[in-house]
């Protein structure tokens, strides 16, 4: 039997961000460009991006949301989308605005945390090293 809608659920670390169900399509975006779900594509899974996801419901229309990564997964009609951060009830100008301002600057600012750590366990490494050869 053929589905007509998908049933959505977009979920955050912590909580439920939204659930909506008679789903028409998606739109999300992954490392190799954006891409559609329609009802009756095959199942599939994907690494979301931060970017814009849109959905369209039957009774809602259509809404745009800023969403940090994470993954989608499609499976029949179900589709879960689990990201670390969503923004909605925006315009789309300030939807990428938060995208540039909150999402890709917080993942610049780890990577430079994760480059120090690197540096300090390095560091440590060496000193402990050179302790056990005296």
């Amino acid at each position: 039997m053929l589905s007509t809608n998908m049933h959505l659920k977009i979920l955050l670390p912590f909580k439920v961000f939204a659930e909506e169900r008679d789903v028409l399509r998606i739109v999300a975006e992954s490392r190799s460009g954006f891409f559609g779900l329609l009802p009756n594509r095959l199942d599939c899974a994907a690494a979301l991006v931060p970017g814009i996801l849109t959905y369209e419901t039957m009774e809602g229309g259509e809404v745009c949301l800023a969403v940090d990564e994470g993954v989608l997964v499609k499976t029949g009609s179900e589709v879960l989308i689990s990201v670390r951060d969503a923004i909605g009830n925006m315009d789309l100008g300030e939807l990428h605005r938060v995208i540039e301002q909150e999402f890709l600057s917080r993942h610049e600012q780890e990577k430079s945390i994760r480059s120090a750590l690197v540096k300090l366990e390095s560091s440590f490494i060496h000193r402990f090293a050179a302790l056990h050869h005296d």
